[in-house]
């Protein structure tokens, strides 16, 4: 690793700012940053860091699909395109937001988060 210092000495200052742009790079390039800022923005930080990874990586992907269609029904068909065929009576905004109550969120709070 190699960085530029101003006057040729590497500083606790140099390295920490260093640390905080690699960090920041890092963050911005992966889909992880995106899904934990996602999860940030709805739930709160403290909230988010009480999450599974699994739960996590779910739950932001229904999110973001949330964030992407006007109502819970347009969310629902989009999350349960393949599920919903094999059933007699499909509710998807039902079953949209009985998942998102898991999280005691509702669908109208996603939509003002974004």
């Amino acid at each position: 690793m190699a960085t530029l210092a101003p006057h040729r000495r590497i500083t606790i200052d140099v390295v920490d700012d260093e640390v905080r742009r690699l960090n920041a790079f890092w963050r911005g390039s992966s889909d992880d940053g995106k899904m934990d800022l996602i999860i940030e923005d709805v739930l709160g930080a403290e909230a988010a860091t009480r999450l599974d990874h699994f739960d996590a990586a779910q739950l932001a992907a229904v999110l973001h699909t949330c964030r992407q269609h006007a109502t819970a029904s347009a969310a629902g068909r989009a999350l349960f395109a393949i599920t919903r065929l094999e059933k007699k009576s499909s509710n998807d905004a039902d079953r949209l937001s009985k998942y998102l109550a898991r999280f005691s969120l509702r669908f109208e709070d996603i939509r003002k988060a974004g």
